[in-house]
């Protein structure tokens, strides 16, 4: 090359003039994808202009990849990172000033190192699908690619599912987890010696697998219960588990609570079941392999209640329909009760008369009465029943009517200056107005001179002070509501005294005594009866005298009678208006004076030996009984013993008596007349009762009795305190003398003779034998009393 450079020197100094001569610092340059390279330009002569040209021709202008430094006979070209689209001829071409041009070239190769373009580690995979494993690398020449799985080739001949792909990837048909791992992907090119490699994580991921335990539930509303739903879960990676109810996705809160439990349980609380918790729920799982979804089904039962029962008013003859709405799960069913008479309809009865009829349907349920009456105004019950409980309501059915007249007494009597009160009553729903009328014409409020109105609810009384004929006569109510008016017609007739009483009888006539009994008369006279007068007189006088009845009562007993005498009798009736006729006159005889009958005899064992009889008087016979005589004996005796008995008395005492007898008793009743028939009567006297406490105190009050227990109590207790003066030495006694001991001095003489008598007593107590002869008890009692009289002197 210098050679070159010598001899073209020579030419253009013999010549007078450079030739221009170009060159570039090497022919062929191979470079690799990504390299930098650059080339120099020289050029020999004058040259005015150094321009590159790139392989397709063009004039190499400056950019980022490729850059131009020129001087006066110098060109650089450098091409940074280079790709594969460089490679080529590149010409340098030199121009001198006379337009003449030289060129030289450089041969440019490039070719592509082993690279790795993109890999991603790991790659996953989902579970039995064709996988792919990616190894995207490219050099020139073409690379050879080999697949290594646990350090050990992958081919054809022992992995049947394993294929190398003409694009160098690696393919892995029905992929399993077992499949999972590291897989290394080795590149080579042989004519250069380069090799290179890259391990890729192969990953497999299992769509999620769920199973529930229990997939339907049974809870009560509003009972506080809660109720948990458990979902098994399986997969690679771990799925995401998520509650859902109609579309949302349940959040943790004071009503649901979520729990995740090692194993792949979830779990979802719901608490205070509610009636609108009821439903599906869904269990879901998620991860990058799918989703799997799973149904629960929560039933929830709600107790019976009536939402809706209302009080209904119908109009008499109309029909009724009452609605019963109830809710509840299950729906309940609905029944209903009348009240007044405890009958009960469900679903489909319908009564013997066909007025009461039921229609019931998804927890609504129609109760219709046709024809309504007004026996059916009242309460009724609905109820709705279910497995879970029972719900009850009431309501009331008012019944509206036309006014109704209580009463068919429309004719009253009365007479000129007697008022009268003419009620008109009416019964009516609602409330009738009531009118009175007249020939025609309102009677005012306020009334008139000789009539007045008073009202009342229900009730209007017209009150009329007949003071002539035009008073009597026909006077009109009307009573009006909403519903109808009503009209009732009353007649003021004016009243008559009664008839007469007929069919007079006597009856049970006595001595002193006869009834009247007679039938009422077939008239009263408009006006009522106040009372009966009965007049009687004896036969031949001329006087009568009068009895009235009690009240209207057709009985009258005559008293004061005389006996053995002849009476005449006659009755009238008495009303507001006056005395009626009599009747016919009756005539009658009392009984004469006779002997009185036996008198009824009941007995009663006394106290001791007496027996007490009660006497009943029977018919006196006219006069008063003057005495009772009572004859009695013992039935072994033939004697017998009288006793006299005023005829006042009721009751006759028999005494003494005989213990262990039997008694024969005559009672005979005694009048002015005479004697009646004897009254026979036996009774038995006891055995003779043993002295008790019993019989003792009968006699006795009760507080003789507890004053005799005090002061034998009292006895008691002094005995006692002087068997302990004498024994033991206490006792109140002892404390007594031991007071009044301690009073006297201790060199009082007397003292110490009643200290040496008192220890003399006691040592002649102790030292005697427990039995003493009369003579020894008695000197002890003059010792022991001289003692006690020295203690208490």
């Amino acid at each position: 090359m210098m050679l070159k450079l010598v001899h073209l020197l020579g030419v253009l100094v013999c010549s007078g003039q450079a030739a221009l001569q170009v060159s570039i610092s090497l022919n062929k340059v191979e470079l690799s994808v990504g390299e930098s390279k650059f080339f120099i330009c020289t050029a020999i002569g004058e040259p005015v202009r150094l321009d590159w040209f790139n392989p397709q021709g063009e004039r190499i202008l400056p950019s980022k990849r490729m850059a131009l430094h020129t001087e006066a006979s110098r060109s650089r070209l450098i091409i940074y990172n280079a790709i594969i689209e460089d490679a080529g001829i590149y010409r340098c071409q030199a121009t001198d000033a006379g337009g003449h041009t030289e060129e030289a070239s450089v041969v440019l190769e490039i070719y592509q190192r082993l690279t790795f373009q993109d890999i991603q580690s790991p790659q996953e995979f989902r579970h039995g699908e064709t996988a792919e494993v990616v190894c995207d690398v490219i050099s020139s020449p073409v690379p050879v690619v080999v697949w290594y799985y646990q350090d050990k080739e992958i081919t054809e001949e022992h992995h049947s599912r394993f294929q190398v792909l003409a694009n160098n990837n690696l393919q892995i048909h029905q992929v399993t987890k077992a499949d999972e791992g590291v897989y290394r992907c080795e590149a080579s090119v042989e004519a250069r010696g380069e090799i290179d490699f890259v391990d890729i994580a192969v990953v497999v991921n299992v769509p999620p697998v769920l199973s529930v335990l229990q997939q339907s539930f049974n809870a009560t509303a509003d009972y506080q219960e809660s109720v948990t739903f458990t979902c098994l879960t399986s997969g690679s990676p771990d799925p995401l588990v998520t509650w859902h109810r109609k579309g949302q996705q349940l959040e943790p809160s004071e009503q649901y609570i979520l729990n995740r439990l090692e194993g792949g349980r979830s779990m979802l609380t719901v608490r205070n079941i509610r009636q609108g918790d009821g439903g599906t729920y869904s269990c879901r799982a998620t991860n990058k392999a799918g989703s799997q979804e799973r149904e629960l089904f929560l039933k929830v039962f709600v107790q019976p209640h009536i939402t809706l029962l209302k009080n209904v008013t119908a109009v008499e003859g109309s029909a009724a329909m009452i609605s019963c709405v109830a809710e509840g799960e299950p729906l309940p069913d609905i029944s209903w009760r009348r009240a007044s008479d405890g009958q009960t309809f469900v679903d489909g009865d319908k009564s013997q008369d066909g007025r009461f009829e039921v229609r019931g349907r998804h927890g609504k349920s129609v109760l219709t009465i046709s024809g309504v009456r007004l026996g059916d105004l009242g309460r009724f019950d609905c109820e709705a029943l279910s497995r879970i409980g029972g719900h009850q309501k009431s309501m009331f059915l008012d019944i509206e009517y036309i006014p109704k007249f209580l009463t068919n007494h429309t004719i009253y009597y009365s007479w000129e200056g007697n008022p009268v009160n003419i009620s008109c009553d009416v019964m009516s729903n609602p409330p009738a107005t009531m009118l009175w009328r007249r020939e025609r014409f309102t009677i005012s409020a306020e009334g008139t001179a000789n009539t007045r109105v008073h009202s009342a609810e229900g009730k209007s009384v017209l009150e009329v002070t007949p003071m002539s004929d035009r008073d009597f006569g026909r006077y009109n109510c009307t009573a009006r509501n909403n519903i109808g008016v009503r009209y009732q017609e009353f007649i003021l007739a004016q009243a008559d005294v009664p008839s007469n009483p007929y069919s007079v009888r006597l009856s049970a006539v006595s001595q002193r005594l006869a009834t009247v009994t007679f039938m009422k008369p077939d008239s009263h006279g408009g006006v009522p009866i106040s009372y009966y007068l009965v007049q009687y007189k004896e036969v031949g006088l001329q006087d009568w005298r009068d009895v009235r009845s009690h009240s209207i009562q057709t009985t009258v007993v005559l008293t004061g009678l005389e006996p053995n005498t002849t009476y005449e009798v006659r009755v009238a009736a008495v009303n507001g208006k006056g005395q009626g006729e009599f009747s016919h006159t009756e005539t009658f005889q009392t009984l004469p004076i006779r002997e009185p009958s036996p008198p009824a005899v009941h007995g009663q064992r006394g106290m001791g030996k007496a027996y007490r009889l009660g006497l009943v008087k029977q018919d006196d016979g006219g006069m008063p009984i003057v005495e009772y005589i009572v004859k009695y004996k013992t039935d072994k005796e033939e004697q017998w013993m009288t006793k006299l008995v005023p005829g006042a008395n009721d009751f006759a005492m028999l005494q003494p008596l005989q213990w262990n007898t039997r008694y024969e008793v005559e009672i005979t009743a005694r009048n002015v007349k005479g004697l009646s028939e004897p009254t026979f009567y036996q009774f038995f006297m006891p055995q003779k009762p043993d002295i008790t406490a019993e019989s003792l105190f009968s006699g006795l009050g009760l507080g003789a009795v507890v004053g005799l227990g005090l002061g034998a109590l009292l006895l008691l207790l002094v005995l006692v305190d002087v068997s302990c003066f004498f024994l033991r030495h206490c006792g109140l006694l002892m404390c007594i003398t031991r007071t009044l001991c301690s009073k006297k001095t201790a060199t009082s003489g007397k003292g110490k003779e009643i200290e040496e008598g008192k220890a003399a007593y006691l040592y002649t107590y102790n030292s005697r034998p427990t039995a003493l002869s009369t003579t020894e008890a008695t000197a002890e009692g003059r010792k022991w009393k001289r003692v006690a009289q020295a203690g208490y002197d």
